[in-house]
């Protein structure tokens, strides 16, 4: 696999990513979800709440965290060609 392969690929999907080439839309990977608290004040239950009391409630949600595909791809080849500068160091 040759640098200039590897630095093709990287110029597509970055491209890909950033306008898209001809309509191309690579999408998005979901790595990890994140849990976000939300919180609201709202009416008490029961009685309480008829007279006006209110209580904070907080709800965790979880939000996800995406990335491009067209970013893995980049990092990708990123990766591929310092592991390849390193092994020809390293095999000299």
């Amino acid at each position: 696999m040759d640098n200039e392969f590897v630095s093709g690929v990287t110029r597509v999907a970055g491209a890909a990513g950033i306008a898209g080439i001809g309509g191309l839309q690579l999408g998005t990977i979901t790595v990890a979800t994140v849990p976000v608290a939300t919180t609201a004040t709202v009416a008490a239950p029961g009685v309480l709440g008829w007279l006006g009391v209110t209580t904070t409630v907080t709800t965790v949600t979880a939000a996800p965290v995406v990335v491009p595909i067209a970013g893995a791809i980049a990092v990708g080849a990123a990766l591929t060609t310092g592991g390849i500068w390193a092994f020809k160091k390293l095999t000299k």
